[in-house]
């Protein structure tokens, strides 16, 4: 029997819906074993527990707010593998301000790939955790150094990138350090000059308890070393009131070249790791690893260069690593060492003085007696010419006689008119002025009291006589002083004195007129220094129409002294040894050298740098104390 059109038309249709499941079941598995993840992502991929996992963030670049972190796990052979996986970013505890963490609430969007939100609330290092565990039931952590504004984001613990050796058990650092090779103990290897240092701890994830470490130490050929000594302990350091703690390893040699021994950690947190090899043939080895409990593995921090990284320089000994995680622990901010054009702002103390220039004294040149004094109390204002007192001589008197005499007698001779200069020259030599010796002209008679004027206007200073006292000659009577200009005395330490040009501009200021500044000129830079204070003194001028400026008044005087285009650093990358200057420079992933400089002079908050740094250095601005005094270098700063 011939079938229906209806039956013909529904055998077809299923016949395209089969066709069309099968298309995307081979679509969907066979496009599942290419790695598309990192043909659509770019991620970077990382060898961990036997498998391969891909790890990227979307934006490249992490931002504060939300990011895409997107996870791919394979077999070694591409195979997507299925697992439960958790991933969180924590921010560490910064002084008063408790950890942060945020999850990333991974969701598997295809076989083997996993997406979900993270969301960053601020700047700064989120270090980053992924944990899963195999098909096998192997446990996989994974820690990465993850931060904002940052496109990179190394691994720091659980993992080796794809296409190097896999390390067992890694270390912190060690995928930003190079890979570790290690021997057939399977122990990371470490190189420190001649010999390769081989260690490791058991737990791998030190514990509070009793903690097994085992060190290896070989020659450059791979022959056990023997005739050595070796010690090792952790030490927790000092903390507030708390002691620190050391916890010796108690080593013994169980075969040749090969120690091990156990340490009691007594409580949770940084244990930092001492290895001291005393070697009379190859020299003194000293080694310290980051070891902390609850964190796995031990990561380099000085004395020593994996096997396998790129080769540490003669001069790298005291290279110390930190990760990223500690990093942000302590505060490190790095700063550049570039050239500036630096002013150094010179500040000295100065008073205000008396211009010994403008300084007048009154004086008689005969003995006399005081008649009527004008200027009678310190403080008064003089003008020239101003009659300050009379005085009575006799001498005086029968000059003034003499005078007149010679005045009537002048007419009849020669003679007469050269006796009358004479007199009258006697009495201008008496500080009689030529006002007052005309007057004595018209008048024609001596006066028994004759003015004494003031030779110039000012303020009355100084005052050493009475109304009716007696005089003696050479003594000053008055002093007067104009204070129309004032000079600025300051006091220039002896470092800067150099720097002091006469010339040069100023700036002075006064602590009881804030806001107000006097523009000024160095006039003079005294000869000699103040022994005790090791300053000098420099002078200046100050214009004081108004009587502002007062003497013994207080003033500050600012120099601004251009020390050119020189290469210089921020102040705070210094570190101060006795006699050495030391900055921490910063060598990427991590690494920080500790480089002894010549420093010069500083200015706005930089220093400049004569020896020891080149344009473009990276060296540590914060937290550089910290460094020092937790890698304990400080104790070696003469190899330094």
């Amino acid at each position: 029997m011939k079938p229906s059109k209806a039956v013909l038309w529904i055998a077809g249709i299923a016949a395209l819906a089969v066709l069309a499941g099968g298309a995307w079941f081979f679509l969907y598995w066979s496009g599942s074993e290419a790695p598309v993840t990192v043909a659509k992502y770019d991620i970077p991929r990382y060898q961990a527990g036997g498998l391969e996992i891909g790890i990227g963030t979307d934006p490249t670049t992490p931002r504060v707010g939300e990011n895409r972190l997107i996870v791919d796990v394979r077999e070694t052979n591409g195979n997507p593998v299925s697992v439960d996986i958790d991933a969180y970013a924590e921010m560490p505890a910064m002084g008063a301000m408790p950890a942060m963490r945020e999850s990333a609430d991974l969701e598997e969007t295809a076989p083997g790939r996993y997406e979900g939100s993270i969301n960053l609330t601020m700047r700064g290092e989120w270090p980053l955790t992924i944990s899963f565990q195999t098909p096998q039931g192997q446990p996989v952590r994974l820690q990465f150094d993850l931060a904002t504004d940052r496109a990179e984001i190394p691994i720091a613990a659980g993992g080796t990138p794809i296409g190097a050796t896999n390390q067992g058990a890694t270390n912190v650092g060690a995928a930003v350090q190079g890979t570790i090779r290690t021997g057939t103990s399977g122990m990371p290897r470490y190189r420190a000059g001649d010999l390769e240092i081989a260690v490791d701890i058991d737990p791998a994830k030190a514990q509070v308890g009793d903690n097994k470490i085992m060190i290896e130490v070989r020659d450059a050929e791979g022959q056990p070393v023997q005739d050595i000594d070796i010690d090792a302990y952790a030490q927790m350091p000092a903390m507030g009131a708390m002691p620190a703690m050391r916890a010796p390893a108690d080593l013994e040699k169980v075969s040749p070249g090969r120690y091990e021994g156990s340490m009691d950690l007594s409580m949770r947190g940084e244990w930092p790791l001492t290895i001291e090899i005393k070697d009379s043939q190859r020299g003194d080895k000293r080694l310290q690893f980051d070891l902390a409990t609850d964190r796995e593995g031990l990561a380099i921090a000085a004395g020593a260069t994996p096997v396998g990284a790129a080769a540490m320089p003669a001069d790298d000994v005291n290279v110390v690593t930190i990760d990223n995680r500690r990093r942000q622990l302590i505060g490190v901010e790095i700063g550049e060492a570039t050239h500036r054009n630096l002013v150094k702002a010179i500040r000295a103390v100065g008073v205000v003085k008396l211009d010994e220039r403008l300084l007048s004294q009154v004086t008689l040149k005969f003995d006399g007696y005081i008649g009527d004094l004008k200027a009678n109390y310190v403080g008064t204002e003089i003008k020239k010419n101003q009659v300050l007192f009379t005085v009575y001589n006799p001498e005086l008197l029968a000059a003034q006689q003499d005078y007149l005499d010679a005045l009537k007698r002048r007419p009849n001779a020669s003679a007469a008119n050269g006796l009358l200069r004479a007199s009258r020259q006697r009495l201008a030599l008496w500080d009689m002025s030529a006002r007052d010796i005309k007057a004595l002209e018209q008048r024609g008679k001596p006066q028994d009291y004759v003015a004494i004027r003031a030779p110039r206007s000012g303020t009355l200073i100084e005052r050493n006589v009475a109304d009716g006292s007696a005089a003696k000659k050479g003594q000053a009577l008055l002093t007067i002083a104009d204070l129309s200009r004032v000079w600025i005395e300051a006091d220039v330490f002896e470092a800067d004195l150099e720097l002091v040009r006469v010339g040069m501009p100023a700036t002075v200021t006064l602590p009881y007129l804030p806001g107000r500044t006097y523009p000024a000129t160095v006039e003079y830079v005294y000869p000699y220094l103040e022994g005790r204070s090791r300053t000098a003194r420099i002078r200046l001028t100050l214009d004081n129409p108004t009587g502002t400026l007062k003497p013994d008044m207080y003033a500050e005087v600012s120099l601004q002294v251009e020390l050119g285009n020189v290469l210089s650093v921020p102040e705070e990358a210094i570190i101060f040894a006795g006699a050495s200057r030391v900055v921490f420079v910063d060598l990427s992933g991590g690494r920080l050298k500790p480089v002894r400089i010549k420093a010069g002079r500083n200015a706005q908050g930089f220093v400049e740098v004569i020896e020891g740094l080149a344009a473009g250095d990276r060296v540590v601005t914060s937290g550089n104390f910290l460094i020092a005094a937790e890698t304990r270098l400080k104790t070696g700063i003469e190899q330094w």
